[in-house]
């Protein structure tokens, strides 16, 4: 009997292996030798690699390894409205599919320390929201922490997990309504949001999904997924129609680097809708007292000597940002909403600087010695292709004029999101406004 696979060659003696294998190699289509040549050229990653001007590639690696630190800084810079006051459920998947090794050490343990930086990172970048975790299991959604602002809550049951094995098959359905009934006594001035963790090719529903989602969409919940096995059709329909014109709410992780990169994304605000309304909300800015005997807190009940008192009706609570349990007055620090502003108006992308205009020495916030100009006939071969990098190792902020290094340009868009530049010349022209007015 003939094969029906030209490719199969099981079955018979080694000898007829070698001819059998000489035979279908000269039988393989030519379109399909065109197909692996041109794989093959995607992988040649040493083409890239450039002599400096002193004869080494040391130069070409370095800026390599600035490209990859600035990718994540080569987004859209422009102000939109932001809702900075968050309301997110990250649903996790405990099904047996997360046991599987394509992800080191496995899926399930690698999601559970991503979701632990995730939970970190959130709340640095949104310390006036509000996040909750529930999982996918057996079938069913379990509640792993409820929705609060402190992130140790969290990070505590995030913890309790790695104990556990995964098991049974999840629930898409039972884990989107069990988030929406935490999020729908939230109040309006904030986002309703879901972040799923799905490694699973199937959801074993009880009832109809579709139902679900429309649920969703009426109560103005927006889903994003972040898949783990591959595109499935439900995910991407969900992720479509709570999320009109965004094709970026659903990805499918390609590697470990990209699964973190898929989460880190989901740490900035999304941008308003334009059926969403201002409204103004009021907020206490409490200071922090030690009382010289304990008392009990209104959050926990428990006795302690230091807490913040609320500004209306001067209830005791442990920590801030949080609601008042009296009365329901908002309480955060001036600090939480300086932090959130960065999302509405966010430091500028700064540009590569050319060796026609590395005029400077050294970086203008750390002190940091760049390198020297080359002679003017080695400009053209030590240009950079790859995006993101500077030949110069200069980076510029088109405000202010000044050059950084790689360092304190992550620094200034991740960490400050200030520029230290148009900063240090605020400072410097208010005492001259100052005289001049005297």
């Amino acid at each position: 009997m003939a094969d029906s696979d030209e490719e199969y060659v099981g079955g018979v003696t080694d000898d007829e292996d070698d001819l059998q294998v000489t035979r279908t190699d000269a039988s393989q289509p030519r379109k399909r030798k065109q197909r692996g040549a041109a794989e093959w050229e995607l992988s040649r990653t040493w083409e890239t690699l450039v002599e400096g001007a002193d004869g080494t590639i040391s130069s070409t690696v370095e800026g390599l390894l600035e490209a990859s630190k600035r990718k994540r800084l080569l987004k859209d810079t422009t102000p939109l409205q932001r809702g900075i006051i968050r309301h997110l459920i990250l649903i996790l998947d405990l099904s047996q599919s997360m046991a599987e090794k394509d992800l080191r050490p496995t899926r399930y343990l690698l999601a559970l320390r991503y979701a632990q930086e995730f939970v970190r990172e959130f709340f640095e970048q949104n310390p006036i929201s509000q996040l909750g975790v529930l999982g996918l299991r057996d079938g069913l959604a379990i509640r792993v922490s409820d929705i609060s602002g402190n992130p140790t809550e969290h990070l505590t049951a995030i913890q309790e997990l790695k104990t556990q094995d995964p098991k049974g098959l999840p629930s898409l359905q039972n884990g989107l309504e069990m988030a929406r009934g935490a999020l729908f006594h939230t109040p309006s001035h904030g986002t309703r949001e879901v972040l799923v963790l799905f490694g699973s090719l199937l959801s074993s529903d009880p009832g109809d999904i579709h139902q679900t989602i429309n649920t969703l969409i009426t109560d103005k919940v927006r889903v994003r997924i972040v898949g783990l096995a591959a595109q499935v059709a439900i995910c991407k329909e969900l992720c479509s129609r709570t999320n009109p014109g965004d094709e970026t709410a659903y990805g499918v992780v390609l590697n470990e680097q990209h699964f973190r990169e898929l989460l880190m994304d989901v740490t900035t605000p999304l941008a308003s809708q334009k059926q969403s309304a201002s409204s103004l909300l009021m907020m206490g800015f409490p200071s922090r007292t030690v009382e010289p005997t304990p008392s009990l807190c209104a959050c926990h009940s428990r006795p302690s000597r230091g807490g913040y008192l609320c500004s209306r009706c001067g209830s005791k609570v442990c920590n801030l940002p949080a609601e008042c349990p009296s009365c329901g007055l908002t309480l955060i620090l001036s600090t939480h909403l300086a932090r959130s502003y960065h999302h509405l108006f966010p430091l500028m992308n700064w540009v590569e600087v050319p060796w026609r205009r590395a005029t400077s020495k050294a970086c203008f916030a750390c002190g940091l010695a760049f390198p020297p100009v080359p002679p003017e006939d080695q400009w053209s071969t030590t240009e950079s292709q790859v995006k993101g990098m500077s030949v110069s190792s200069r980076y510029q902020c088109e405000a202010c004029r000044n050059h950084f290094c790689i360092d304190c340009d992550l620094f200034a868009h991740e960490v400050v999101h200030n520029c230290p530049g148009c900063q240090s010349h605020s400072i410097q022209a208010a005492p001259e406004g100052m005289d001049t007015a005297a």
